[in-house]
């Protein structure tokens, strides 16, 4: 995704989500930070246009995100669909797992997502600032 400008109160949301948490993000990160997934250079609780994606991997635009009991409710349904759409416009895929998926098959989850990671190869173009990696992905 280019480098756009950020507003303080998206930045200072997105600081906040990444102070709080949730365990199944908790848990999921743990697995995903510091390139621990097969060099993959995730971000977490990153702000993408109007929203903040629990987690992306820029390079492969592959966006993650842990869902609770609220995103089955007909209204969040709704809005959750609108964001994927506006993610996909923009190239990004987009994951979703519900939150008791994460905390009772983390391997399983992660099986998905080494998948993904290879029907997609990491894009050519540079990652956001701050973020992405020096090599493809390898697991």
């Amino acid at each position: 995704m280019p480098h756009n400008s950020i507003s303080p109160k998206q930045l200072g949301s997105a600081r906040r989500l990444r102070r709080s948490l949730t365990g199944a993000e908790r848990l999921l990160w743990k697995h995903l930070r510091a390139h621990r997934f097969g060099r993959a250079g995730f971000r977490r609780q990153s702000p993408m246009g109007p929203y903040i994606v629990d987690f992306v991997y820029h390079k492969a635009k592959l966006v993650i995100e842990i869902d609770g009991g609220q995103h089955a409710e007909a209204e969040q349904i709704a809005a959750d669909r609108r964001r994927t759409v506006w993610l996909a416009a923009r190239g990004y895929r987009v994951m979703r797992f519900w939150n008791n998926e994460v905390l009772k098959n983390i391997d399983g989850v992660l099986d998905k997502i080494e998948i993904a990671l290879r029907a997609r190869p990491p894009s050519l173009t540079l990652p956001r600032k701050g973020g992405g990696d020096s090599e493809e992905f390898a697991a």
